[in-house]
């Protein structure tokens, strides 16, 4: 009998990617989406148009994360062998502004979620997606064992589920763990992510479409990796025999100026002629440098990080190349291959 593994946020990028993964190791998978008349599904387009796939192997449920009952109801109907929880309102300078629905569907929708599977008493394992924005303003680099400081509506909501899937371990026996993910970006990431919204305007400035790019705070640094990259550790978190939380990261930190540097020079553009500075981009309150501590994930995940923070960019500056009818250079397609992603979409 293959597994099988419900995803919540499966429209979203890391949900999408997951689902591919999962579908190419033989998986039966399920995802949680919400009803509504304006639904997003392009990033899981490719699988529901596959006929052998749809309603074979991959089955969505219309639900939400607000709703106990409903939740209930997808996880005792589908019995999952693997329940991954990626859903909630996940853009950190949004949550500024709906703190209350950030902390509803991201922080205590955790806690409805464990306690669907503890109620229908099936042997699920439950991954947690938390975030490096629990450490907030304590210097890096972060590790597991780093205090956290949250510093934004969505880090409170993110600490929250993190601590709910923490107790439910210790409290109930279930194989419940937290990866605490490092920033992680990719073609699919949405357009009010920094990373895309550069990529983005950068293409769109080459071809003829835009003459500026208004920019927040450049300075910030960050620890950016490949989602993909990512989403192959967060299989790896629940196929080991005890559950545990792991900070995942590449180890490197980068500004977003740095990223900026990069996007632009790929095309044969200097940054500084484009990019102006816009206060209305600040945040009431700025996590100012992350880099992550990976010793416990190489260790016991024998995992590291494939894709470098220069090729990342050349990845996603090919495909709003490609997006926009221009002709790219390639060297993010070809790295794509070379390091063997072979089940994604878009290669």
């Amino acid at each position: 009998m293959a597994k099988k593994a419900l995803i919540t946020g499966i429209t979203g990028q890391d949900g999408s990617y997951l689902a591919e993964f999962l579908l190419h190791k033989g998986y039966e998978v399920h995802g949680l989406i919400r009803r509504s008349s304006g639904a997003n599904r392009s990033r899981i387009e490719r699988i529901c148009s596959n006929e052998e796939i749809m309603d074979k192997r991959f089955f969505l449920h219309y639900g939400d994360l607000d709703n106990s009952s409903g939740i209930f109801e997808i996880v005792q109907s589908v019995r999952p062998d693997e329940l991954y929880n990626l859903g909630g309102q996940s853009h950190v300078g949004m949550s500024f502004d709906l703190p209350e629905y950030t902390g509803d569907v991201s922080g205590l929708a955790v806690t409805r979620l464990l306690e669907a599977i503890r109620k229908t008493d099936t042997p699920c394992r439950f991954y947690q997606a938390s975030s490096s924005e629990l450490f907030g303003s304590t210097p890096p680099p972060q590790s597991e064992a780093s205090p956290f400081h949250p510093r934004s509506p969505y880090a409170v909501s993110k600490l929250y589920g993190y601590w709910a899937t923490v107790n439910y371990r210790e409290a109930y026996g279930l194989h419940a763990s937290n990866g605490i993910l490092f920033n992680h970006e990719s073609p699919r990431r949405g357009e009010d992510f920094v990373t895309r919204k550069i990529t983005r305007a950068v293409a769109r400035i080459l071809a003829g479409d835009q003459k500026k790019l208004m920019m927040g705070n450049i300075e910030g640094r960050k620890d950016w990796g490949f989602a993909p990259d990512y989403v192959e550790c967060i299989w790896l978190i629940l196929q080991q025999d005890d559950a545990d939380d792991y900070v995942i990261g590449t180890g490197e930190d980068h500004s977003v100026k740095d990223f900026l540097a990069l996007a632009f020079e790929y095309v044969g553009l200097d940054w500084r002629k484009y990019v102006e500075i816009d206060p209305k981009f600040f945040r009431p309150s700025e996590v100012s440098s992350i880099r992550a501590d990976i010793t416990k994930a190489k260790k016991s995940l024998k995992w590291a990080p494939k894709v470098s923070f220069e090729e990342l960019a050349h990845i996603m500056m090919d495909y709003e190349l490609t997006s926009e009818g221009l002709v790219g250079p390639g060297k993010g397609f070809e790295c794509l291959r070379e390091k063997k992603f072979n089940w994604i979409g878009e290669i």
